[in-house]
């Protein structure tokens, strides 16, 4: 039996935080696998067009059958996978390079949005049925997380037909809400138990189930 690879990225802290969630939880999986699979975990830069580039090494370099892509969203309450990446960098801060893009393309020419190819509503299901929080989000933002689902599900279409991609945000890690007063939160372990559970649905759902996901807010 071949093993397939999946690959998982998370981002170094930004916007005056210490930790990220998505790295901490990512880099937790690295090297964690089953008789049919295994996972390559990877720090992306919050950098506009370094993590694409840093990115587009990563799947060259790994060839992953599987890529989740994975960023905090601090405001957010449950495990948030998205449904829609578009071509717009939009930034309300600036990146750790000092880079702030307004109104600018993510891929000069390229199509307006990408779908996420994940089975986005079967991975929501299968974590509330593990007790985890969790919604499709029709925006993934117009920071570096868009930017990078963005460019992940480009180098899919164009470059890796055969690699299944997609982006989910996590909330903040409670150390970090107890800095933000309000802010919702939740734990390392809920957000690793979430990712193996992503991990699993993806590698093993052919089609996306139906499910009502939509919002009106």
């Amino acid at each position: 039996m071949t093993r397939q690879t999946v690959l998982l990225t998370g981002f170094e802290p930004f916007g005056h935080e210490s930790i990220n969630p998505s790295w901490e939880a990512v880099r937790r999986l690295d090297g964690w696998g089953e008789e049919d699979f295994a996972v390559v975990a990877a720090q992306l830069p919050c950098v506009f067009g370094a993590a694409i580039d840093t990115l587009n090494a990563l799947v060259a370099q790994h060839r992953p059958q599987v890529l989740i892509a994975v960023g905090q969203a601090g405001s957010r309450a449950d495990i948030s996978v998205e449904r829609v990446a578009i071509n717009v960098d939009d930034a309300r801060i600036a990146d750790n390079a000092g880079s702030q893009p307004v109104d600018a393309a993510v891929v000069p020419g390229g199509p307006a949005a990408y779908f996420a190819t994940l089975p986005i509503k079967a991975i929501v299901h299968g974590l509330r049925q593990a007790g985890i929080p969790a919604s499709v989000s029709q925006t993934a933002g117009t920071f570096v997380c868009n930017h990078v689902f963005y460019g992940a599900m480009h180098a899919a279409a164009t470059l890796h037909p055969n690699m299944r991609a997609g982006f989910i945000h996590i909330p903040f890690l409670p150390e970090q809400a107890a800095r933000h007063p309000g802010a919702p939160s939740l734990s390392l372990e809920t957000d690793v138990d979430a990712l193996r559970i992503a991990v699993r649905v993806a590698l093993t759902t052919a089609s996306d189930i139906k499910e009502m996901g939509g919002r009106i807010d």
